[in-house]
């Protein structure tokens, strides 16, 4: 066995360090990878040896590729080429169509711990109209309250944790809170920062897709991002223009929808309409196909015979081989992939602070609808605790007005001077395995209350719709005593222990 390690990151800057004391050479290009990679299927010679010719030979390379990728249709020798893009001064509603692609790696600025300034994106579609002032005046208001929020939610949740406030390890976390809650009046405009890696396979999909996005700030981006990648790797990034398939579908579907469904009508949103949280689509024989899937992987049987048997077992038995399978498992581990063959759909409403936490778990199929002030606002808690219900009302209704304004004049850009309190339905399907995940994580006492919330009355719906699948459903904290009621004994690992659980 020989293993090499071929290539990994470096910064941009440290290439350029590099290269600026040495001579000109073209083969400082991940293209050279995809190339020498896409001639293993059909060449005999080691794979260093298919990099160092491709290194030497990189115009001959760049034709391999544009050979393999367009003529042959082999889109994923694209896929060993990697970018890291930092995207600055993007706003928060952009930074949402970005992450849009899953299979791409985002870390972004966190409202929830940074202290928010005065930082917005004024969109060009506001420009454009004439409605510059309405919009420059709203969104400071916003943020004149998000300052004022957080000068009296700190001290608040300081007087309320008075314990934890003594030790200096939780000062941060008390903060933080603050902060979180804050952040609900400031809008979709907010000027955030994220990093991006994406191999150019997904990023040839994410130029194309954006060739036709509806806001002019995602187009901008998208002209950016293309001539980088341009400028480094010509020969894998081909397909990137504006398809009518991604131009005109949803377009062609809404105005079918109109016709089949009619008009949206009075009383068909509000604050009121329908559950936050609704469980729309779940097997009738969940827990069946689970178990038919674990006696399939571990029986060496046909899969017929063994949803025989699923079907056909005592509860008692169905019962202990869900337990064989978890015998072994600690807070951090997931259920086997065999859970993956039971899918669950749920309807939400949410905030669009809860929805930016949401969006990330990429493994689960998220569809969404716009934002929709009909749906009214997520209102934290801490602000009817210290008095600012009122206000923060005032300014959200302040806010939906003039989004109805700019909705007449500029379209979906309108959304820019929504709050992260405004909120939109999604649709979310998700198997088994990938709940477990979502529950852990969000359920957790550590996570944020809007999330912990939707998290939870998920876990409720599911466990009822599949109660053996879902035996250890719930939050790290809540693992232990998950794993002592089902086996009579503790797990040999406990969570790490928090200072706060809220």
């Amino acid at each position: 066995m020989k293993v090499i390690l071929a290539g990994y990151n470096v910064d941009a800057d440290v290439l350029q360090d590099l290269l600026a004391d040495a001579p000109p050479r073209a083969d400082a290009t991940p293209e050279t990878l995809s190339a020498a990679y896409a001639r293993i299927s059909r060449h005999p010679e080691p794979v260093d040896e298919l990099r160092r010719r491709a290194r030497e030979e990189v115009e001959k390379a760049r034709l391999s590729n544009r050979t393999i990728i367009f003529k042959m249709g082999h889109h994923s020798v694209a896929e060993h080429a990697v970018f890291n893009f930092d995207l600055l001064g993007v706003s928060r509603l952009a930074i949402e169509e970005v992450e849009h692609f899953r299979l791409c790696s985002f870390t972004e600025k966190s409202q929830r711990y940074i202290k928010l300034e005065d930082d917005f994106v004024l969109p060009q579609e506001v420009r454009q109209a004439g409605l510059s002032d309405l919009f420059v005046k709203t969104v400071r208001a916003q943020n004149a309250f998000y300052l004022s929020l957080y000068d009296r939610l700190k001290p608040y949740f300081f007087e309320a944790r008075r314990e934890w406030a003594a030790h200096p390890g939780n000062q941060a976390i008390l903060e933080g809170w603050a902060k979180e809650d804050a952040r609900y009046t400031v809008s979709l405009a907010t000027e955030g920062q994220l990093g991006m890696t994406v191999n150019a396979r997904n990023l040839e999909l994410l130029i194309r897709r954006f060739a036709c996005a509806d806001l002019d700030e995602v187009r901008t981006l998208n002209r950016a991002l293309f001539a980088l990648a341009k400028s480094v790797a010509p020969s894998i990034v081909l397909f990137t223009e504006a398809c009518e398939l991604d131009a005109l579908t949803y377009r062609d579907l809404a105005e079918e929808a109109a016709r089949l469904l009619g008009r949206p009508g009075r009383g068909m949103t509000g604050p009121g309409a329908g559950s936050p949280v609704r469980l729309v689509q779940a097997p009738r024989d969940g827990d069946t196909r689970i178990l038919a899937a674990l006696l399939h992987k571990s029986s060496g049987r046909p899969y017929r015979e063994c949803l025989q048997k699923a079907v056909g077992a005592s509860a008692a038995g169905k019962k202990k081989i869900f337990k064989t399978a978890w015998r072994h498992m600690e807070f951090y581990d997931f259920p086997q992939r065999e859970f993956e063959f039971a899918d669950l759909a749920f309807e939400l409403v949410v905030s669009a602070a809860c929805f930016a936490q949401l969006k990330r778990h990429r493994m689960a199929t998220l569809t969404v609808q716009p934002y929709d002030p009909g749906l009214g606002v997520t209102v934290p808690p801490s602000f009817v605790a210290v008095g600012a219900e009122k206000e923060f009302m005032e300014i959200a209704d302040r806010t939906s007005e003039v989004y109805a304004k700019l909705k007449k004049k500029i379209g979906r850009a309108a959304e820019y001077i929504l709050t992260n309190a405004h909120r939109r339905r999604a649709l979310l399907k998700t198997n088994a395995r990938e709940l477990y995940h979502i529950s852990r994580l969000r359920e957790d006492a550590t996570a944020q209350w809007d999330i912990r919330a939707v998290a939870g009355r998920m876990s409720e719906a599911a466990r009822k719709a599949m109660p053996l699948s879902f035996l250890l459903l719930g939050g790290k904290d809540a693992y232990p005593s998950l794993y002592r009621k089902l086996y009579g004994r503790s797990p040999k690992l406990m969570p790490p222990k928090f200072w706060h659980d809220e």
